[in-house]
């Protein structure tokens, strides 16, 4: 008896403001890689990556969506078909960390207008940059639990750290929900 491999395709978006690491997370997940130079993304950066689990194929299409208000015209045909999003924002102490966190609300709403109630995930990156003990997780924890968020991860591009399980964890989330119907 032979079991049959599923094809199966996930969009997932990645959101968030400008310069806090969205592309850089998608580089280091997909290629291992991780460019110290920054390359503002124009309008959206599509990302392939094929992954394999439990015997299935799985295509990942990562949108990297630009943050700068300049695109907001074009992100609701970006958002089209997600079936789960990433927040990112930027641990940094400075504007842009706090600009970055203050905005995570603006993100959400902008996520329920085009997508409806889809999964959604939030990563604290740029750990390397600070110190990490300093961190205060009850307020990410607040965040996260008002928005209803599925969880939220602590990552550096740069170091790799807390990357991989944080995008395998809520394609692991699509790739099981995708199983239970």
């Amino acid at each position: 008896m032979s079991t049959l491999r599923k094809k199966l395709r996930f969009k997932i978006t990645v959101i968030g403001d400008g310069r806090v690491g969205k592309t850089s997370l998608i580089s280091k997940y997909t290629l291992g890689a991780f460019d110290t130079d920054y390359v503002e993304t124009i309008g959206a950066q599509l990302s392939k990556y094929d992954k394999e689990i439990d015997g299935d194929n799985v295509r990942l299409l990562f949108w990297d969506i630009a943050g700068q208000d300049s695109f907001d015209f074009l992100r609701p045909s970006f958002y089209r078909d997600s079936n789960a999003v990433i927040i990112v924002y930027s641990l940094e102490e400075n504007q842009l960390g706090t600009r970055s966190f203050d905005n995570i609300a603006n993100w959400r709403a902008e996520v329920n207008q085009f997508c409806g109630n889809i999964p959604i995930v939030l990563f604290a990156n740029k750990v390397d940059l600070i110190n990490e003990v300093e961190i205060d997780r009850s307020k990410i924890q607040e965040i996260v639990k008002k928005n209803k968020f599925l969880g939220y991860y602590i990552t550096s591009a740069k170091t790799g750290k807390g990357v991989h399980n944080a995008f395998n964890m809520i394609i692991n989330k699509l790739y099981n929900k995708s199983h239970a119907t």
